[in-house]
């Protein structure tokens, strides 16, 4: 393995404190009594800059005399006898202040002079005791008495820079921002990009609304398959694997549907779960292969009072989230109160294409699509020609929240037909910033009729659709024994994170998005850097400061390594005459 100058400096650093007797990585617990929130809540204080009054001291104070922390070195500023550094825990980050005399009452210092000045770096995680004050001018601070090292690290973070460049404009570097890098490199992200925590704090809080809304209607939370040796309750393609023990083919769950309406087959009144689902399709900004979503089922319910209950459930989660129903969205602000409205299907094509499309056909379906430029193929039926202009024409335009019903049934093989409609279902979608958010139907109950659709999909997949529905036997029999009117829901979790916290990208509302496989860092030769215009005496110090292949040196921010050099040159004590920026530039290339 490959180490930057930093990474064996912190090796070396590990190995001293071992040899001094010190554990850099001890067992036993500290006793955390408190947190940074706590303290600025207690002093209503959100941060450097704030008027507080200065140099109050409380050690005397009862609570605050005494408190002990933990949490990750973020900043130094270490000067002689005394030092101030920025410590940052899971609730904020405060300064705290390290005076050699209080450290080391005696007269050996080693603790600061070498412990603290020498051996720590920024990112180790250390425990403090002490008390709180503020300083000269009026910044809360804790005092501390005594510290323990509780983690060494042995990576850098990536530290943010701020330098000024020849026309006196601002620059910053090393800032974690590559989406890429915070996606594959997620702990890092949280720990030098606090504002992302505080999206999946919120995304919990969504959870736990939803949770407590279903669970106070009464509503059972249960668990079902996730390797099911049938995929339905969707239209998806679905990932499988092999159970070797039972030598079959099984899949991964591109829905729960089928499940749950078992179990109100058995006699449950309303049931839902949280689940995880996987679809082997495309990856965007709004899919992801594995995604979560909560899908519940009430018995002697319909999708009429399904539409009251959602609204219902999501003005909830907004108020429980961001404590308001307007929620900004990029440049738009959506409104979730009660009631949103409401268009059929063909009413919203109609609205946003000016062509009614009710009584069309397949062939006139396709006629329309091509004169759009929607991509088309021979595999599709009249439902997924309807779908693709509705998500083409319509579904772009919906940013408040609103209720498309009436779907034809040939989008919706698990769907009632209508009550007074022929040829429709009772289904509806919630439509929100332009995507999905939910899909519920009046639930089929007619065994005979779901057969007849089942039949249907398995025609589609002949034609060639990978995303038609597989035929479920099992299902089938459940429905024959009796299954009640029963409405039933599929609420995207991460896409109404997404809203609820004003990100742009799926990736963001999630811990660990799936990723390609990570490039392993190709090392280039002297002679490559050469070829690149690097003179031979600068190629070690253009590789010390990290650059070990040409690709990385094209990615250089040029301003950075020239000032970085005249640095490296004075360790590696080089003769050669310091380029200038213009070399340095046409280094980049």
């Amino acid at each position: 393995m490959l180490l930057s100058e930093q990474e064996i400096n912190r090796r070396q650093k590990r190995e001293e404190l071992m040899r001094m007797g010190i554990d850099p990585y001890p067992a036993e617990l500290f006793d955390v009594t408190t947190t940074i929130a706590d303290i600025r809540t207690a002093f209503q204080t959100d941060g450097p800059g704030t008027e507080v009054a200065p140099e109050q001291d409380f050690s005397g104070d009862e609570r605050w005399g005494n408190v002990q922390l933990a949490g990750r070195l973020m900043v130094f500023r270490i000067s002689g006898s005394a030092s101030f550094a920025e410590i940052q825990d899971s609730t904020g980050r405060m300064q705290f202040y390290f005076r050699r005399d209080d450290l080391c009452p005696g007269e050996d210092k080693t603790l600061y002079n070498t412990v603290f000045k020498k051996l720590l770096d920024i990112g180790d995680i250390i425990g403090v005791k002490g008390h709180v004050f503020t300083t000269k001018t009026g910044e809360l601070s804790v005092y501390v008495k005594e510290f323990k090292i509780l983690n060494k690290a042995l990576r850098p973070l990536p530290v943010v820079k701020e330098v000024v460049n020849e026309k006196g404009e601002k620059e910053t570097y090393d800032a974690f921002t590559d989406p890429e890098q915070r996606y594959r490199q997620r702990y890092v992200d949280l720990i030098v990009n606090p504002q992302v925590r505080d999206v999946f704090i919120k995304r919990t809080k969504l959870v736990n609304s939803i949770r407590q809304f279903l669970s106070e209607k009464g509503y059972l939370e249960v668990e079902t398959p996730i390797l099911q040796p049938i995929h339905g309750g969707a239209a998806a393609r679905p990932f499988r694997t092999h159970h070797n023990s039972l030598d079959m083919t099984l899949y991964m769950r591109i829905a729960n549907e089928l499940y749950l309406k078992r179990l109100i087959v058995g006699g449950y009144d309303g049931v839902f779960e949280f689940a995880k689902d996987f679809r082997n399709e495309g990856m965007d900004r709004t899919h992801n292969p594995e995604f979560t979503q909560v899908e519940f089922y009430v018995a002697y319910k319909d999708y009429l009072w399904m539409m009251d209950t959602i609204e219902e459930m999501v003005e909830k989660v907004a108020l429980d989230v961001a404590g308001t129903t307007k929620v900004t969205v990029g440049e738009n602000i959506i409104n979730f109160k009660r009631p949103w409205k409401r268009l059929t299907m063909f009413e919203a094509i109609q609205e946003y294409t000016g062509v009614d499309v009710s009584a069309m056909e397949e062939d006139e379906l396709r006629q329309v699509a091509e004169q759009r430029g929607i991509k088309i193929d021979s595999t599709m039926g009249k439902s997924k020609l309807i779908d693709e202009l509705f998500g083409d024409a319509c579904e772009p335009n919906l940013i408040q929240p609103t209720f498309i019903t009436d779907y034809p049934v040939e989008m919706s093989p698990l769907t009632k037909k209508h009550r007074s409609k022929p040829g429709l279902v009772e289904r509806f979608e919630a439509i929100c910033n332009g995507k999905e958010i939910a899909n519920a139907y009046s639930e089929l109950n007619d065994p005979i009729d779901q057969r007849e659709r089942f039949e249907e999909q398995l025609r589609l997949a002949e034609r060639g659709d990978e995303e038609a529905m597989a035929l479920d036997e099992d299902f089938l029999r459940a429905l024959e024994y009796g299954m009640p009117p029963t409405a039933g829901v599929g609420l995207g979790i991460d896409r109404l994170s997404m809203i609820m916290t004003n990100q742009s990208s799926i990736q963001d509302v999630l811990f660990f998005p799936q990723m390609r496989p990570e490039k392993k860092q190709e090392q280039s030769d002297e002679s490559d850097f050469i070829t690149a215009g690097v003179p031979a005496e600068w190629v070690p110090a253009v590789q010390k400061l990290g650059f070990m292949s040409i690709e990385q040196l094209r990615g250089a921010n040029p301003n950075k390594l020239f000032n970085d050099l005249g640095g490296v040159r004075k360790k590696l004590k080089l003769e050669a005459k310091m380029p200038t920026l213009d070399e340095v530039k046409g280094w980049i290339g």
